[in-house]
């Protein structure tokens, strides 16, 4: 995950809960891929440490189990980018411009110059992030499905050309939910809609109760449609069985308001959170402990990549 912002409830609810019960049945690595940052973030690092910080904290209290899973930073192993290196040399660039992420970024973020090598040749990092520890499977979304077939492309490419040293790593399918974000668009902090993880509980109320609704509910007396408010999806994530039950007919009806809807809504979505906000204020007051954690997530990471190149530079003849 790049380290580009503060982490919200659409990071939490599409990724971190999919990671903690991955951790549960595999042997998980996960890391800030605070060099990917780069690849659109070059001119302007001045937060980069900060996010990746608050990021490993939002991780940890979130339930990633450094005990179970393996964290760590990237740029804490330089293995990632020799491997990325040699996968450099054997990579044909058409395969890098097919990328779909490529020309749809380029035209998207038009205020960045992003017509850079390290750009371009992101993926490869992205492949030897994975290959290095010849990883089976790769947690992801349909959208970044070409990512990983490049990635099987290139380590097909070495094991034909050298020695079978690299296992073709499978797609892992995760459902993400569209979270929506306070506006009703999808959660995105260049929407600067989000629900941050490290928001107190006093700033969640009050996005929620700026939060969009129901525009044809323009009067209190007015029946509203929950299927098309973007409070009644946080309902649904939320709130009881019973209470949503309640809401859906209410608003319809009109005997509830978008008021006292956000605020039901608010109390179930702070009783979730309230264990979060907890474990963050204990990382966040023993940042020695976060610094221990990823120094030895990167000791173990390291493990495993020192033998994956060891394999690589054996294969290559070098």
């Amino acid at each position: 995950m790049q380290p580009s912002g503060r982490l919200h409830l659409g990071n939490l609810l599409g990724a971190l809960e999919n990671w903690k019960t991955l951790q549960e049945q595999y042997e998980c690595f996960f890391f800030v891929a605070d060099w990917h940052a780069l690849s659109t973030n070059y001119a302007d690092t001045s937060h980069v440490r900060e996010y990746i910080r608050e990021m490993v904290i939002d991780w940890l209290a979130a339930g990633i189990d450094p005990d179970r899973s393996t964290i760590f930073i990237q740029s804490s192993n330089p293995d990632h980018a020799v491997l990325h290196l040699l996968l450099s040399m054997i990579t044909p660039i058409p395969w890098l411009e097919r990328n779909p992420t490529y020309k749809e970024k380029q035209e998207q973020i038009t205020e960045r110059d992003l017509s850079t090598y390290g750009f371009l040749g992101y993926p490869v990092l992205q492949a030897a992030d994975i290959l290095v520890y010849k990883a089976e499977y790769v947690p992801v979304g349909k959208d970044q499905l070409p990512h990983l077939e490049l990635t099987r492309e290139i380590a097909r490419r070495f094991n034909s050309l050298y020695k079978a040293v690299f296992p073709e790593p499978q797609e892992q399918l995760t459902s993400y939910p569209k979270v929506l974000g306070t506006d009703g668009r999808k959660m995105s902090k260049s929407y600067g809609n989000t629900i941050n993880l490290s928001d107190p509980e006093s700033v969640v109320r009050q996005k929620l109760k700026t939060m969009v609704t129901d525009p044809a509910r323009v009067r209190r007396t007015d029946p509203g449609n929950p299927e098309i408010c973007p409070v009644y999806d946080f309902h649904k994530i939320y709130s009881s069985p019973a209470v949503i039950e309640r809401v859906n007919r209410e608003c319809r009806t009109a005997e509830i308001g978008c008021i006292d809807c956000k605020k039901l809504v608010a109390d179930a979505m702070v009783a979730k959170m309230s264990p979060i906000w907890e474990a963050r204020q204990q990382y966040s007051s023993n940042l020695k402990r976060v610094e221990d954690i990823v120094a030895s997530g990167a000791e173990r990471a390291k493990t495993v990549s020192h033998q994956t190149l060891e394999e690589v530079k054996d294969a290559m003849k070098i």
